[in-house]
């Protein structure tokens, strides 16, 4: 396995900007993970793995090693210093291990025919990757993000999300308007005017879930493509939750009313 031990290396700082930087990313076509259960995760889904770099510290842990030892043959493998590793690191607590992967082609955008999850806006990456982990945990396949979300294929999304990216389908920057129009089923959002709360409301049909962004919620025109609203109960003086929290209420609630209606 080779070593680099300086920063000032060509592929140092290409690794530092594709870690840091969205822009690069979406020019290189290329994206990070970090940590033994992302690569895992990504290897479980055949996902080929361009590099892999390892911290002498994360070097010596025996779950690190054994993954190492196992790809170091098909898969070109670099040991970095600490302070080197810490500098392309997209987490300000590295895991010692990080592996660059082609992101996805941009899919065609597709109208889902079951179940999806709608996102208007939302920036901040750790809910963005804890909607889509939750979205994979609730069964849910189809997600589509607005232009204005955050790059689903961030590293600090992917490490948010725990390896759900690699079984859901992700469309981003959606016209709703075009991808929501022959869609099958209900079209619902979360709010408080004329809303009907989230476990009065029948979810046995597929279900185009609105999430809005942490702040403004979803826009007007978004708005515009909601059926209904709907509202989770909560307690006097709380006034929201957040986007993750109340994403997770809802499709929890659609997948515990369909497993009753099933059974």
């Amino acid at each position: 396995m080779k070593t680099i031990s300086s920063r000032q290396n060509p592929l140092i700082k290409d690794l530092h900007l594709l870690a840091n930087s969205a822009q690069e990313r979406r020019k290189q076509g290329k994206t990070v993970l970090d940590g033994v259960h992302l690569l895992e995760a990504a290897l479980a889904e055949n996902v080929v793995l361009e590099l892999i770099c390892v911290s002498e510290h994360g070097y010596q842990q025996a779950e690190i090693l054994a993954l190492v030892t196992a790809l170091e043959s098909t898969v070109n493998c670099l040991l970095l210093p600490d302070a080197v590793f810490s500098y392309i690191s997209p987490t300000d607590t590295p895991a010692g291990i990080l592996a660059v992967m082609t992101m996805p082609r941009a899919m065609m955008v597709t109208t889902p025919t079951s179940s999806c999850v709608v996102l208007d806006g939302v920036q901040d990456t750790g809910n963005l990757g804890t909607i889509f982990r939750t979205a994979a945990a609730a069964g849910i396949e189809d997600i589509l993000l607005t232009e204005g979300c955050a790059q689903a294929w961030s590293p600090r999304v992917l490490r948010a999300a725990m390896g759900a990216h690699f079984r859901l389908r992700i469309q981003e920057k959606v016209n709703l308007q075009h991808a929501l129009a022959d869609y099958q089923g209900q079209v619902l959002a979360t709010g408080v005017k004329e809303a009907k709360t989230i476990y009065e409301q029948d979810l046995s049909l597929p279900i185009a879930w609105l999430f809005g962004s942490e702040g403004a919620g979803i826009s007007p025109t978004t708005a515009a493509l909601a059926q209904q609203i709907v509202m989770i109960p909560m307690a006097g003086g709380t006034e929201s939750l957040n986007v993750a929290a109340a994403a997770a209420v809802c499709l929890f609630e659609e997948r515990r009313q369909k497993m009753v209606n099933q059974g």
